[in-house]
């Protein structure tokens, strides 16, 4: 009964004019700061931080989320647009969100991620409500073999899900811890594999590696290949996703969620 009541409390205090003008004015501008490739929704808070320095309390933080989650959807916009990931957990989206945009469906793309976004952020935050306690219970319970034990899972869950070659997969885990080691040691301070290298210090992030696999290979792409180009505008098309795209997309929604 005290989760019902905190969570009503927060709605009752969350659904009001003001705060949902700042909410939809934090999606707005994080959005337009999401879009930018490699910025991410850390960088764009740090950035935006002093504007909700006049703000009251509840409606800063009500903008700082509407700015997180803005940013966050705003590197799907050009994943689908030009296969370039704005953020690191829009890689994915380039895979068939920048297809569809070739074939003139950019807008369903769009629409089906923001819908996808919503639905997925709503009911992780609810679980995370529900289940926030006895996760923090649990967590402070995790010893060094129990973290090995769970990289260890994960590891072998991305060899185990992957399609195609396992031993494509096998080698991308690979190369993937090889590229984790690189960096300072949180627990000995020692720096590994940064040869020299002073922008190394900080390890290698994810979103450069993604938007060099993606970007750059697309720009090549594009240059190696000696066509006409025609001028003129591509159509984005209908922004409503059709029936058979709702159908397709629903699964996956429900998956990542």
């Amino acid at each position: 009964m005290d989760l019902l009541h905190n969570l009503a409390l927060g709605l009752s205090v969350a659904v009001s004019f003001q705060n949902l003008l700042y909410a939809l004015l934090g999606c707005m501008v994080g959005t337009l700061i999401g879009v930018l490739p490699g910025i991410g929704p850390v960088a764009t808070i740090a950035m935006l931080l002093p504007i909700t320095f006049h703000l009251p309390p509840t409606a800063s933080l009500i903008m700082l989320a509407g700015i997180y989650y803005g940013a966050q959807y705003g590197g799907s916009t050009t994943s689908i647009l030009v296969n370039l990931p704005g953020e690191a957990s829009s890689v994915v989206t380039c895979l068939d969100g920048y297809q569809m945009a070739r074939k003139g469906r950019a807008g369903a793309a769009l629409s089906i991620s923001a819908l996808g976004s919503f639905f997925a952020g709503t009911v992780g935050t609810i679980i995370i409500v529900i289940f926030a306690e006895p996760l923090t219970r649990m967590a402070q319970k995790f010893g060094p073999a129990d973290y090995c034990s769970l990289m260890a899972l994960g590891l072998v869950a991305a060899v185990v899900l992957a399609s195609g070659s396992v031993i494509k997969a096998i080698a991308m885990v690979f190369l993937g811890l090889l590229f984790g080691l690189v960096g300072t040691d949180v627990n000995t301070g020692a720096q590994r594999f940064t040869f020299d290298v002073p922008e190394l210090s900080d390890g290698i992030d994810f979103a450069p590696i993604a938007m060099g696999l993606f970007g750059i290979a697309e720009i090549v792409v594009n240059l190696e290949k000696h066509l006409e180009r025609r001028g003129g505008a591509i159509k984005v098309g209908s922004l409503w996703p059709t029936r058979e795209e709702f159908r397709r997309a629903w699964p996956a929604v429900v998956r990542g969620t």
